[in-house]
């Protein structure tokens, strides 16, 4: 396995998304599934089959400029992987395509069998949130800073990880306050730690930084 991990996607989790890059580091949400075929997933989400064929890296995709009265869908870039059994899908626009659209589109909705890890960011409709369809067609979802809720193996994950705080109801306000302060702006990393070693998965930061892996362009669900 690769030495990054993914507490890095964490650790740049409040940079800004740099526009001057070839790839992504700041403010990326990440979406992961096994038991889909890894094309399928990404038709799925929205993927163009032309493009996807193409399998262009990061860098060399060209979003379009829209313009006045351009009434198309407004798109995204998504850049992707395998690692293992799973297939992660990479975006920096604000939050993940998968738990912006499984709820209203048909496709993406999680199948028996299918399995997703998906941490989204959600800047324009905070909090930021974990979503776990553990593949018995069920989804389950927890702010930053909660487990699922389920004693699920990722809420053993984040609990290890120190991702998981303590309710107010256990502490009270004072003390849950300074927990935040101190622990909080590590929270990220914890999250994007424990989702990496529930998936045994890990991303080339390098890569990602410089657009090397592939990409496609999404729309805007």
């Amino acid at each position: 396995m690769l030495s990054d991990g993914l507490a890095w996607i964490g650790v740049h989790s409040s940079a800004d998304a740099s526009a001057v890059l070839p790839g992504m580091l700041g403010g990326i949400s990440l979406t992961c599934a096994r038991g889909v075929d890894a094309d399928e997933f990404l038709i799925a989400l929205g993927a163009d089959l032309d493009e996807l064929a193409d399998r262009t890296p990061c860098k060399d995709l060209v979003v379009p400029v829209r313009r006045r009265g351009d009434r198309s869908p407004h798109v995204n870039r998504a850049m992707y992987g395998a690692c293992g059994d799973w297939v992660y899908v990479l975006e920096d626009w604000g939050m993940a395509t998968w738990a912006a659209g499984y709820r209203a589109v048909p496709s993406m909705r999680p199948a028996p069998g299918e399995e997703f890890v998906c941490v989204t960011m959600n800047a324009w409709s905070p909090p930021r949130s974990v979503v776990h369809a553990p593949g018995d067609g069920r989804v389950w979802q927890a702010e930053f800073g909660e487990d699922t809720g389920q004693g699920s193996v990722l809420d053993v994950a984040l609990r290890a990880a120190g991702a998981v705080f303590p309710a107010i109801g256990e502490v009270g306000e004072t003390v849950l306050a300074a927990h935040y302060e101190e622990y909080g702006p590590g929270l990220p990393g914890a999250v994007f730690t424990a989702v990496g070693a529930y998936c045994g998965l890990s991303v080339d930061q390098g890569a990602v930084q410089a657009g090397d892996l592939p990409a496609v362009l999404l729309p805007m669900v």
